[in-house]
């Protein structure tokens, strides 16, 4: 039976089936909302008004004037329904700020005027012989031996279509071809002619909470244009765990999930070539970076192991695909590469970000992390690597706070409050009025609640605190950081006591990996070097808050450096260089990863840095002077 579901004030009318539920309809027009518990209907971020009609909710009938709201996730329409979307459902429209400035070797490879050597498709034009009556030779071994200086001694592959072509081509083309050459093991043939359009290939950082795409020119090594937005798959589970569940629980979950990452992707890249007048038929190679997951996820591969123990996932290292074959709107022969992973939670964006900032060839002790949806720390150098993944990120994404939002505009990145919590200053991205608070924002707000003596050590609130800004909540003890006359969201900002223990357990498990990595390998907090931090949370983190805290280790602010979107940066580094596929492949072999889940150390870690800054202030000198 189908059925119409209107939504408003979007006026979009679409029709569905009896199984799809109504987050899952709105996905498909277009509507992203808010989610974080992957369809459980547990988390009421997707909470919808139904206006009229019938909805069956858990093998229960609804009408509208019995359930006026519904969690869209558990909602089945059973008649044609009147949908309204609340704004605090909806996922507001994600700017990915983007990375003009990071520092690093991706600087320095956009500033490039040297052609890349062997990115991933190139052309060259290829002087044949032509056939003669008294010597023998084919034409695709003659053409095979032109490719040489090329292709070297690899194979060369050439495809079924192509192959019944290349007579007429190569006769067409006067035995001087222009010749495209997918290059990885073994070379493959995907373009003969004559015409000298240009070709282009797309770095893609494929995170859990938000998509990049770069346009690249191949033959300059010049980027052209770069997009970014949220991740479709956020509505269904707001981590890699949810997304998981959701994948192998709910029907065609796996399939729904890798359709909503192609379509953010596509989206992006009609919007990048809409803006540069590329045609998508001369996007010739694909490179995309992301944790393993994603990955999993992008290419439809059942992700269901990497939650199980031994928690293992399909692959690794992954064979380049076509873009056909993955379903992504370029030429349809464009070799996909994804980035080798190294363990069941550190995949292609943390060995291709660990080449792109140079953590992977230092002298010296080198610790970097990357703090997102996830957790990501690796500590080492040229000689060796170790790493681990801490289950952190959600909530530095703004998931399980009251207030808490991603870093786009109107989010709160800095707070600082007066003694007693009478008076507080906020910074928002963009100097609008606050509409939320993002994951620099609450290190900043934790921070500065402890330093004005609104909460103590244990993240609790103090007692006998007679700010006004305190008070008892819906949801328990709250602090308000923002009235809702000051805000840009007509209500109040606040930071609940659940929020505060949430925050507490993440900061927590990113210092308990970092020490956990340090007293593996017998070494302390000051044998490092230097702290890269990767990712877009660390554009606005302010590291003495982040130290203040005790999420990172207290070192002098100069050891500590910023390398941007080191997932993005490593895509690109692998789409443009054939040497570096190989440092990153090589990379990815060489760390060590530590399951934390199988390690009572890393436990035991956790637990002291349960407090603010950590129960052994020693490891702060700072905080505690």
């Amino acid at each position: 039976m189908s059925v119409k579901i209107t939504f408003v004030p979007d006026n979009l009318t679409v029709d569905v089936d009896a199984d799809e539920s109504i987050l899952q309809a709105a996905t498909r027009a277009g509507i992203i909302l808010r989610g974080a518990c992957g369809g459980a209907g547990t988390c009421g971020r997707c909470r919808v008004k139904l206006q009229s009609g019938f909805v069956l909710v858990d093998d229960q009938l609804y009408r509208s004037d019995e359930a006026p709201s519904v969690f869209s996730c558990r909602a089945h329409p059973t008649s044609d329904v009147v949908i309204e979307i609340p704004p605090d459902a909806r996922l507001s429209e994600h700017q990915v700020l983007l990375d003009s400035q990071a520092q690093g070797r991706l600087e320095a490879k956009d500033e490039a005027t040297v052609p890349p050597e062997r990115p991933l498709y190139r052309v060259s034009v290829v002087e044949m012989s032509a056939p003669e009556r008294d010597k023998t030779g084919d034409d695709l071994s003659r053409l095979r031996r032109g490719l040489e200086p090329l292709i070297g001694g690899s194979d060369l592959a050439v495809s079924t279509g192509l192959l019944r072509e290349l007579p007429a081509r190569l006769r067409a083309a006067g035995w001087h071809p222009r010749c495209g050459i997918a290059d990885y093991e073994p070379a493959r043939l995907v373009f003969i002619g004559t015409a000298g359009a240009p070709y282009y290939g797309i770095a893609v950082d494929v995170g859990t909470t938000t998509v990049v795409v770069q346009l690249v020119d191949l033959e300059t090594g010049s980027t052209v244009a770069t997009r970014g937005s949220y991740n479709r798959q956020a509505a269904f589970g707001d981590d890699v765990i949810t997304r998981i569940i959701y994948a192998t629980e709910e029907t065609d979950g796996r399939e729904h999930l890798r359709r909503e990452v192609l379509e953010t992707i596509n989206a992006l890249l009609d919007g990048v070539l809409a803006e540069t007048g590329t045609a998508w038929q001369n996007v010739r190679a694909c490179s995309c970076a992301g944790n393993p997951t994603m990955v999993h996820l992008l290419l439809g591969v059942d992700p269901s192991y990497i939650r199980l123990e031994p928690y293992t996932p399909a692959a690794n290292h992954w064979p380049v695909l076509s873009a056909s074959e993955v379903g992504l709107r370029v030429s349809e022969d464009a070799p996909v590469y994804c980035l080798p992973g190294v363990g069941s939670y550190i995949g292609g964006d943390i060995s291709g970000g660990l080449v792109f900032s140079g953590a992977a060839s230092t002298d010296g002790v080198t610790l970097f992390v990357d703090i997102g949806t996830n957790g990501e720390i690796v500590l080492g150098n040229r000689e060796w690597l170790i790493g681990c993944a801490c289950s952190a990120g959600p909530s530095f994404e703004g998931a399980g706070v009251t207030c808490g939002m991603r870093a786009t505009e109107g989010a709160v990145e800095q707070v600082a409050i007066s003694p007693g919590g009478f008076e507080v200053l906020l910074k928002a991205i963009g100097d609008v009025r606050p509409v939320g608070v993002c994951g620099s924002g609450l290190i900043s707000g934790l921070s500065a609640l402890e330093r004005a003596g609104v909460i103590d050590r244990s993240g609790r609130f103090s007692p006998g605190l007679n700010t006004p800004r305190f008070r008892i909540g819906a949801d328990g003890r709250e602090f308000v950081l923002a009235w809702a006359s000051e805000s840009g969201s007509s209500r109040d900002l606040v930071l609940t006591n659940a929020d505060l223990q949430n925050l507490l357990r993440a900061k927590a498990a990113v210092f308990a990996g970092i020490q956990t990595l340090l007293r593996s390998v017998g070494l302390g907090k000051d044998d490092i070097e230097q702290v890269l931090i990767g990712g877009g949370f660390g554009r606005h983190l302010n590291v003495r808050d982040a130290v203040a805290i005790g999420m990172l280790p207290d070192l002098p602010p100069e050891r500590f450096r910023f390398v941007g979107n080191s997932s993005l940066g490593g895509a690109r580094l692998a789409l443009l260089s054939a040497a570096d596929r190989t440092v990153i492949e090589a990379t990815a072999r060489r760390v060590t990863y530590m399951e934390l889940d199988e390690t009572t150390p890393f436990m035991d870690e956790f637990m002291a840095a349960m407090f603010l800054p950590h129960t052994d202030i020693g490891l702060f000198p700072s905080v505690k002077d």
